[in-house]
């Protein structure tokens, strides 16, 4: 089973923090998979393998726009968070799925990835935004057909003594997605990207898809460490709103079909942890009662 709680927007060193302090649960059987789904303050991020070239701003612009920058270690390179962009952040132990023939069997670091790909590319396809994978490449990738057209990243890299029991890995990688009528010629765009940490086979970092993001955001870096590709959302390439509720929805709906696991929401993290924690999952200012760790308790 999967627990996905979705919280409202966080900045993102709370992030950090929470997804920490789930993950050393999640190592200690404590609980159980879970999914947290939230939007971020705006925040630029650079993973394992990021240049600081591709951060283009300077910092007192960065400053004048409100846009804070951490480093964190997941893989990929440079990329931006912010309002209007669903982040995902899948606590998982790789090591306690099913295989088709009902036996329990460890997910390896790439698998993931594609299970995640698979997860937006289906999410896509629920609103009506086709998607799929260019053989040879990590991600999924789309030819646009649109003003406003899309693109990804993609990357991966593995550190890890086994695809079959991961230890410690950082995957990086992109999905892209495209309107139905596609055709052929174009540039590729970006729709999400991915970004993962595995430590004793458990998964944090994610996913982050662009539904009405403000796209000039990432003018600010080079996404991903790949220059001349733009950036969409799902508004952009559907030229309407979406509410990002039922892109959550879609998405949970999706894990459980990827994952083949059952879907359970939460109202916050007590009900998560069987325990009042003191930190309910609104107003989202109150999570910032997690950097005061001696104020905490955890089950």
């Amino acid at each position: 089973m999967i627990s996905v709680i979705q919280f409202e927007t966080v900045d993102y060193a709370t992030g950090l923090r929470l997804q920490q302090r789930l993950v050393e649960l999640r190592k200690e059987s404590r609980i159980g998979d879970v999914l947290l789904l939230l939007e971020h303050t705006p925040v630029i991020t650079l993973g394992r393998n990021a240049k600081a070239k591709n951060i283009l701003a300077s910092s007192e612009l960065l400053a004048q726009r409100g846009v804070e920058v951490f480093e964190c270690d997941r893989g990929g390179d440079v990329t931006f968070h912010g309002p209007g962009q669903i982040v995902g952040y899948p606590i998982f132990d790789l090591r306690g799925f099913i295989s088709p023939e009902g036996k329990r069997k460890t997910l390896g670091a790439i698998e993931y990835v594609r299970h995640l790909e698979d997860v937006l590319i289906r999410t896509c396809a629920d609103f009506g935004i086709s998607a799929h994978r260019i053989p040879g490449f990590t991600g999924v990738w789309t030819i646009p057909v649109r003003v406003g057209t899309a693109a990804l990243d993609c990357a991966v890299e593995q550190s890890s003594t086994g695809a079959s029991a991961p230890t410690t890995d950082e995957v990086g990688t992109g999905v892209l997605a495209r309107p139905g009528r596609a055709k052929l010629g174009g540039a590729e765009s970006k729709i999400a990207a991915i970004g993962v940490h595995i430590s004793r086979a458990v998964t944090s970092h994610g996913f982050a898809l662009n539904v009405s993001t403000d796209l000039g955001y990432f003018d600010l870096i080079v996404p991903c460490g790949i220059e001349s590709k733009p950036v969409t959302s799902m508004e952009r390439e559907l030229g309407k709103q979406i509410a990002l509720q039922d892109v959550a929805h879609s998405l949970a709906r999706n894990f459980g079909a990827v994952f083949d696991s059952q879907i359970l929401f939460l109202e916050n993290l007590d009900a998560l942890l069987g325990e009042k924690l003191g930190v309910p999952m609104k107003p989202p200012s109150e999570l910032r009662e997690l950097h005061k760790e001696d104020k905490i308790f955890w089950a």
